[in-house]
């Protein structure tokens, strides 16, 4: 992501809202099941960027097994290969201003050390960050189009520097060097104030104004208490600052600073959080971001008057990543549903929107495949969690099924409501799928999420046992037949459960989750170093706290293990190591348990190869028709 355009979203204006209404729950019907083939055969795409000439946008698409650049012409005409990667995967960024020239950055293996290049018009690649051991990034264009600002670790490995390229022979200036681990949050139009952020906490944080002209430094959010200060972008004319703040209130909403008076005004403050503001190229529309209940809905509001824009009726379903073009006469962006994975449309403004991209393939009937309803339950201390259900058709009362709880990762991520081939290919397959929301989770206010501090493996795992009775109050979902599920902190979560709360759930599968908290928060990549802090302050220092982190360890309690779980792990993961799965397996299996341990030699954190996701995914399940399912594993 480049940009602060690239946004999960559902957009909402004028009364007129595009977004998914809530659907009632399927009865039970017979519905065909597809292979996991069949859910790979759907075509992922990310990013967006409009061309010069807003005839064509870049995106990047998996359609070849690894993502590669695509340019799709906004007339609807077949996408046009750009890249032909068959290794690592090319995610597109931006299109030059002035020609079709483009960045896009890549990794190996998935190690996360991106480097920044640039396809020139003849085909050539650029490495405009060339060197070993860097990760690097381009955050957007200069508003005049004649440089590009990018992010570089490479002096050192811990903090970002703040580079701005020339567009023509791309020679580099530095602008900011980062000694003290601030997050950039933009540049202003005229590159002479950085809008710089640092966190103290997860739900703590503070912006700085960087004068580049007299070289200092103005704190610009003093506060008292937990305050969470996000800066968001500059206005047009560089004389104010959108940020978003929770000062006062449970959520985030959005401030105008003005720069010249250090005077503050409110600009939108719903009932949930503000995610992120941008103004259009021009200025002319301000785009607002709301995280409502596991969805994004967006605002367009005219800048001079603070209307809404009008907006054309849309089928049901997510918006996400909405740009406006540079000409401010088209807004691009996706749209998905549990039905729909995300599709491309553009919207004219004078017209009607244009679907671009089919992703389901023909193969896939959209009606057997299920929409997730939110749903809440009281917890085991009465506090009301959320989370997304999706029900099977073939589940009823007189046909419960099996289940599992899906925990996202984090610490503080959230379930949304979105399309995941691998969530409905299990639930295609008779699983009830509950992607809970456990206390700590982000954007149910800053109380809910402040609420498993220091009790991670213990407050929030007590939400995931909880919601067993939930599922069990359906009355479809057979009470002997739950199991657990997640990835990266999800994953930690799988393997708490399957230590800390043995008999809760009949099966775990973990992907590349935690085994050893103090090993993982000493050994956390380098450039996270400005969130280190902030993550010791949640989790608990490694040095402190080692007796609590040992204690809520999976490694350390892997005797408690009884019953069967999965590990599925990347080689290369610079997040959480290989050596957090090889342990636990090693230890489940000394006391004779048994574990399936799916290991991808050429995958970080996350499979983004399709051949190793159809390996992945079909291992699951074949996993779980073994241990929550009667009859032979498919």
């Amino acid at each position: 992501m480049y940009a602060r355009k690239m946004i999960v979203c559902t957009l909402i204006a004028a009364g007129l809202v595009w977004t998914c209404a809530r659907q009632p729950v399927e009865t039970a019907r017979e519905i065909t099941p597809y292979s996991i083939d069949a859910f790979l055969n759907v075509t992922n795409y990310r990013g967006l960027s409009f061309s010069p000439d807003g005839s064509k946008i870049l995106v990047s698409s998996d359609e070849s097994g690894v993502y590669n650049a695509q340019a799709i012409g906004v007339n609807q005409e077949a996408p046009k290969p750009l890249t032909e990667s068959t290794t690592d995967s090319v995610f597109a960024e931006a299109y030059f201003p002035q020609d079709e020239r483009f960045l896009f950055r890549s990794d190996q293996g998935g190690d996360e050390l991106d480097h920044l290049y640039v396809q020139e018009l003849d085909g050539s690649v650029q490495d405009l960050t060339p060197g070993e051991g860097l990760k690097a990034s381009l955050f957007d264009f200069t508003s005049d189009g004649d440089s590009f600002i990018v992010l570089t670790n490479e002096r050192d490995p811990r903090f970002f520097d703040v580079y701005d390229y020339a567009t023509e022979a791309y020679e580099r200036t530095m602008i900011y060097q980062n000694d003290e681990g601030y997050d950039l949050g933009d540049v202003s139009p005229d590159k002479r104030y950085l809008a710089l952020s640092k966190s103290r906490t997860t739900y703590d944080s503070d912006i700085y104004l960087f004068d580049r002209k007299s070289s200092e430094m103005h704190h610009i959010t003093p506060h008292e208490g937990d305050v969470a200060n996000t800066p968001q972008a500059f206005g047009i004319d560089g004389s104010s600052l959108y940020f978003t703040t929770d000062e006062g209130s449970e959520f985030a909403y959005l401030v105008r600073y003005d720069l010249e008076t250090g005077s503050r005004e409110t600009v939108v403050q719903p009932e949930w959080d503000v995610w992120f503001a941008y103004p259009s190229k021009r200025g002319t529309y301000l785009v607002v971001g709301v995280n409502n209940d596991a969805r994004t809905q967006i605002q367009v509001y005219d800048v001079a008057t603070m209307t809404p824009l009008e907006l054309p009726e849309l089928p049901q379903g997510d918006i996400s990543s909405v740009l406006v073009s540079d000409d401010e006469t088209s807004i691009a962006f996706y749209l998905s549903s549990g039905r729909q994975p995300r599709d491309l449309y553009v919207w004219d403004m004078e017209g009607e929107p244009r679907q671009l991209t089919r992703s389901l393939p023909a193969e896939i009937e959209a009606a057997d495949l299920v929409s997730g309803q939110v749903v809440r339950f009281a917890s085991y201390d009465g506090l009301e969690i959320p989370g997304v259900l999706y029900k099977p058709h073939q589940a009823s009362a007189e046909s419960p099924a099996p289940a599992l709880v899906w925990v996202h990762g984090g610490p503080g991520g959230q379930s949304r409501i979105s399309y995941s081939s691998r969530l409905q290919y299990l639930v295609n397959h008779g699983y009830v799928v509950y992607a809970i929301n456990n206390r700590g989770s982000s954007g149910y206010g800053k109380s809910f999420f402040k609420a498993d501090d220091r009790q991670h493996g213990e407050a929030d795992l007590g939400d995931c046992v909880a919601s067993k009775q939930m599922l069990i109050d359906t009355g479809y979902v057979d009470p002997e037949r739950i199991g657990i599920i997640g990835g990266s902190y999800g994953g930690y979560m799988v393997l708490a459960a399957l230590t800390l709360e043995p008999e809760a759930f009949s099966v775990g599968v973990d992907i590349f989750g935690i085994s050893n908290w103090i090993r993982t928060l000493e050994s956390i990549p380098p450039w996270w170093e400005s969130f280190r802090e902030a993550l010791y302050i949640e989790m608990g220092d490694p040095i402190e706290d080692v007796e609590r982190l040992r204690r809520i360890s999976p490694l350390f309690n892997a005797e408690n293990i009884t019953r069967p779980f999965m590990v599925l792990q990347g080689a290369n993961d610079p997040r959480v190591l290989k050596v957090e799965s090889d342990e636990i397996v090693e230890a489940a299996r000394a006391n004779g348990i048994e574990v399936e341990y799916v290991l991808f030699e050429d995958e970080g954190h996350g499979f983004e190869k399709k051949e190793n996701q159809a390996r992945g995914y079909q291992a699951i399940r074949e996993f779980l028709d073994r241990h929550l399912k009667t009859g032979e594993a498919g």
